[in-house]
Formats: structure tokens, sequence, C-alpha cells
């Protein structure tokens, strides 16, 4: 398993114990509320600030050392100093790979950007909103996670109208209108999680085994307390390729519906396929307390 998959992992069961205070709020008609359900009521607008890349950078840097952030330094001193918006565009997208690499998909998302804003090319929106959703779903941070979900919209959007059918661009938009009403925006131009969720359903009728759909699909449920829902989609994922994130789900999912043996039997399965210890003795807590 390489050091990008190992994050993820990490992410994900930091952010397992709080999966269930964030629910999948919006009106949805009964034949969606299969998948998730939910009504907004009493929520405050959320304001959504402007960031940038010079906002999100410096604890990116942080986070990946001092030599890793080194390189990094050395392209933006390259792009600062470029005089042609062909060097530019070069340095931008340099600059989102070396981000991407660095497991920092937000100044990533913002190159990929920046990138996409001057060639407008559907590689480089497609990239710029998923590492949006990304940015979204690693940090918990109130203050920047409306503005990832914006861009990242926008960024799908556009996507979409380069490659109208494209599934990979119908599902990353999907994700993010649920995620968006999830924050309590309200989107102007009509975005709901009733449309994100159809959005999804559209692509899974087409691409019954298209791995993001179905995930996201079942972390929705997850979210409004389907957990039954959730258990088939995350089923389903393993049957065509096993993973840990679906795992890991799957045995959250399974301790909800108070089915603890099903529950231990994934977190080991779970466990069996991470190398890291210290994500170990964590799966080990939760098989400990279901065992009590």
């Amino acid at each position: 398993m390489g050091k990008k998959q190992i994050i993820v992992i990490v992410i994900v069961i930091a952010v397992g114990g709080y999966l269930y205070s964030l629910p999948v709020k919006g009106l949805i008609k009964p034949k969606v509320a299969k998948e998730t359900s939910g009504v907004v009521s009493g929520q405050r607008p959320v304001a959504i600030t402007n960031v940038t890349v010079d906002d999100v950078s410096p604890s990116a840097k942080t986070a990946i050392g001092a030599a890793l952030a080194a390189r990094i330094n050395d392209l933006e001193s390259q792009l600062k100093a470029a005089s042609t918006d062909a060097d530019k565009l070069s340095l931008q997208k340099q600059l989102a790979k070396q981000w991407d690499d660095d497991n920092q998909p937000a100044p990533s998302a913002f190159y990929y950007q920046a990138a996409a804003r001057k060639d407008n090319k559907f590689e480089d929106w497609l990239s710029a909103g998923n590492h949006f959703n990304d940015a979204y779903k690693g940090t918990q941070d109130t203050s920047v996670q409306p503005a990832f979900i914006e861009n990242a919209i926008d960024a799908f959007k556009n996507a979409t109208k380069l490659q109208p059918e494209n599934m990979d661009a119908k599902t990353g938009l999907g994700v993010a209108y649920v995620n968006q009403t999830s924050l309590g925006i309200t989107d102007p131009n009509g975005g709901s999680p009733m449309q994100g969720i159809v959005l999804l359903l559209d692509v899974v009728k087409h691409d019954p085994n298209n791995r993001s759909a179905n995930l996201n699909l079942g972390l929705f449920a997850m979210k409004s307390g389907q957990f039954e829902k959730a258990v088939a989609r995350f089923k389903n994922m393993i049957a065509q390729k096993a993973e840990v994130e679906p795992y890991f789900y799957l045995a959250e999912s399974y301790k909800q519906l108070g089915m603890k043996k099903e529950a231990i039997d994934a977190y080991q399965k779970c466990k069996q396929m991470i190398p890291d210890p210290i994500i170990g003795q964590k799966i080990d807590q939760y098989i400990k307390e279901l065992k009590n």
C-alpha cells in the first residue's frame, strides 16, 4: 500500500467518528429518499469567504515538511518570475502535480483550477473538481469548506459543459451538490441534495460498478441513517475489488445496525489490508469495544 493510500485511510478513520453528526440535509422526494433523507430546518445561511492558494499553502507546507516544501518554494519562485502565459501555465500544472504527489489536495486544486481557467481543458477542470472535493473531505476547518465546495461545483459544471455524458464529472458534481447543502449553502443556480443524488443514481444506472458513485451513495446513506442501503453499496464495491475504505465503512454500517459479528469481521478484513501498526491499533480498539 502506497503512502497516499495510507494517508487516505488515516483521514477515513479520523473522520469516521464524526460521520453521523453530519446529516445530509434538504428536502428529498420519496423516490430518492431510499438513499438519503432529511429536511433543512432553522439552518443559518453559511457565508462563503474568498479562499486562495496563498491561504492553504502555508499549512500544507508544514504538513509535508521542509524538504518537500523546498521543491514547492522553488516552483513558486519560478512562477512569480515567469514572463509568458505558456511558462506560467506549465508551472501551474507542475505545482498542481507536485502538491498532488505530496498528498495535499487543497493547493493542488487551486493550481488545477488556474490551469483550467487558462486553457479550458476537460482534464484540468475534472482534476480541479476532484481535488476540491478531496480537500473538503479531508478538513474540518469550517472557514474553508464552503469555498472548496463552491469551487468544486464550478469546476465540475465546466467539465460537464465540455463532456456532458462523462460519468466522472457527473459523479463529482453530484457529490459536491450534496456536500453543499449539508453545509447549509443555498445554490443560486438550483443545485440541491436531490439533484446530487439523482446524478449519482444516474451514474450507477449506466455504470453499476462505478466505485466513486457507489462509495458516495453509501456514505450519504450512512449520514441519513439508511445503513441497510449503505451496506448494499459497500458490499457491491467489495465484490468488485476488495479495498480498505469500503471495508471500513461497511464495518461502521454493521456496527450502527447492531450486527457486531459482521462488523468485527469487516474491521478485521480492513486491518489485514493496512500495514500500519498505529491504524491497526485503532481498529483493534473498535473491535474490543464491540466485544465488550
